[in-house]
């Protein structure tokens, strides 16, 4: 009895020439799609962020440093992260001389801030900081004193700090900051009147102070 020889391996076909590498079509449209989605996450990514940048009602106030226009106060304004420092609550009236609306705004406002003043209750420790944009040094300066302004005032000719920082596109706004550097409130508009002024600022004084 002999033993059986197994048969011999078939030979594999030889390969076509589609076989032997990718062809080139499908390397191009995965370069498109690789590059396509790239762009898509690129830009998803910045609207993301672009959409929390503005400053917001119960975020954190932007900090900024500028020249002190204003009557009073050292020759730098500054904001910290802690509202209007060492936990002190603070608001931030933005106006210009070219604005309108600040002509009829801004001198009632100035007023009520002289009489916390005077005072010296709890509204009198809350600090107030204007900021003025796009004037003239001159105008700016004109502007303050006729409005009878008595609290130190950022000077921002550029609106890096109105535009760049706080997303406003005009005047008057105002930010109340409670004093651990949170925004209270932000009110937009010429709406503001002595009295909810002083409300708002009322607001961020703690209970039992």
């Amino acid at each position: 009895m002999t033993d059986a020889t197994p048969p011999e391996p078939s030979a594999a076909p030889a390969p076509g020439p589609g076989s032997r590498k990718p062809r080139k079509i499908f390397l191009v449209i995965g370069i498109v799609l690789a590059a396509v989605l790239g762009v898509f996450l690129f830009t998803n990514l910045g609207t993301s962020q672009n959409s929390t940048a503005a400053p917001y009602e119960g975020g954190p106030v932007p900090s900024f440093t500028r020249q002190n226009v204003g009557p009073i106060g050292p020759s730098q304004v500054a904001v910290p992260t802690d509202g209007g420092a060492n936990g002190t609550p603070a608001v931030l009236l933005f106006f210009g001389n070219w604005c309108p609306s600040c002509h009829q705004e801004l001198p009632p406002l100035a007023a009520a801030v002289r009489r916390q003043g005077k005072a010296r209750g709890a509204l009198s420790r809350i600090r107030v900081i204007g900021v003025d944009s796009e004037d003239t040094m001159a105008n700016a300066k004109g502007f303050i004193k006729s409005s009878g302004v008595t609290f130190p005032v950022a000077y921002d000719p550029d609106t890096t700090v109105t535009s760049g920082l706080f997303y406003f596109r005009g005047d008057p706004e105002a930010v109340f900051v409670r004093g651990d550097g949170t925004i209270s409130k932000i009110v937009r508009g010429d709406v503001l009147t002595p009295a909810s002024f002083t409300a708002d600022e009322r607001a961020l004084i703690p209970s039992g102070t």
